[in-house]
């Protein structure tokens, strides 16, 4: 099997209904993150919210934490666009994040901390970490990416709690599905740019319908890519349990060509009096050849990495 084609036989999920039409490789223009990061209400994110907005007394499930991973750094910048230049299909995130032990009302100044892989699987500050497969070197994209920050950064939640992101379809390394990192804090301030204090109430892992995951990669330059890439029902990481678990609404921003770019939506469920830093929790499993041992790569935003004790990512 390779990254760009699924057994269906062993897919046995699915959490969203997938739009067909015809695949454009490319189509990575500013006209498009134009259209993938319009501020505007769609029907995705009014039934993404919903659940955040119940009048019962549980309003919705806490959200499932689950091992930071491997390549986290600490010295994420506080910004929007995480891109920094990296080729894929556009992706605009807006997550919020709500007080499950408070009726579910927003969390405003909430701090939420993202960090993914590039289109071809590797991360920044571990660009030499083998994503599996067969892929072109990192140093090949010819991208003006700053190694140790980019598709890394925070944002602070605004008064309904909610945050957004500019980003890329994130790829793929073996043995995980496609997936983002992310990280709730509350309690520190914005300084020098990035995010001090306070502490970590959810660590989680933000993932993507596989029809949807399977035909980006299709695409330039995720094709570039190939060899074995696990579904939702086989990963290592994912429980099944769907939002809880960090499974994404997604839009597409033009339904008949994918390279347009997604939507994505997800309330995040806290408790701000708990702490889950996700270091040593769950979800075991062999990184790819040349998965950071925990010390920090040269130039990497600072001095300290906080690696999980478990090994997957």
């Amino acid at each position: 099997m390779t990254g760009n084609h699924r057994d269906t036989s062993i897919t046995r999920r699915r959490a969203i209904a997938v739009t067909g039409g015809t695949v454009v490789a490319g189509g990575l223009a500013v006209a498009g993150y134009r259209s993938a990061f319009a501020d505007t209400t769609t029907d995705a994110e009014a039934s993404a919210t919903a659940s955040a907005t119940s009048t019962s007394s549980g309003c919705m499930t806490l959200m499932t934490g689950v091992t930071e991973g491997p390549y986290y750094l600490d010295g994420a910048l506080v910004r929007k666009d995480i891109t920094e230049g990296k080729a894929g299909v556009p992706l605009t995130l807006r997550l919020t994040v709500v007080d499950v032990t408070d009726g579910c009302t927003p969390v405003s100044g909430a701090a939420v901390e993202i960090w993914h892989c590039d289109a071809w699987g590797y991360y920044s500050g571990y660009t030499t970490a083998n994503p599996g497969g067969s892929a072109p070197a990192e140093s090949e994209e010819g991208d003006s990416a700053n190694d140790s920050t980019y598709l890394r950064g925070y944002q602070i939640a605004n008064a309904n709690g909610v945050v957004k992101f500019e980003t890329i379809f994130p790829g793929w390394y073996t043995p995980r599905t496609c997936h983002i990192h992310v990280k709730v804090h509350t309690g520190g301030e914005k300084e020098d740019g990035t995010y001090e204090g306070g502490k970590v109430n959810h660590t989680g892992q933000l993932l993507f319908d596989d029809a949807v995951a399977e035909e980006i990669f299709t695409l330039d330059p995720y094709s570039g890519h190939t060899g074995s890439y696990t579904v939702l029902a086989d990963d290592m990481v994912y429980d099944g349990g769907g939002a809880s678990s960090g499974l994404l609404t997604l839009e597409a921003v033009h339904k008949k060509d994918p390279s347009k770019g997604y939507k994505g939506f997800l309330t995040l469920g806290i408790d701000p009096d708990a702490e889950n830093t996700g270091a040593g929790s769950g979800g075991g499993g062999t990184p790819p050849s040349g998965a950071p041992t925990g010390t920090p790569p040269s130039g990497a935003p600072t001095d300290t990495a906080s690696p999980s004790a478990s090994a997957s990512s």
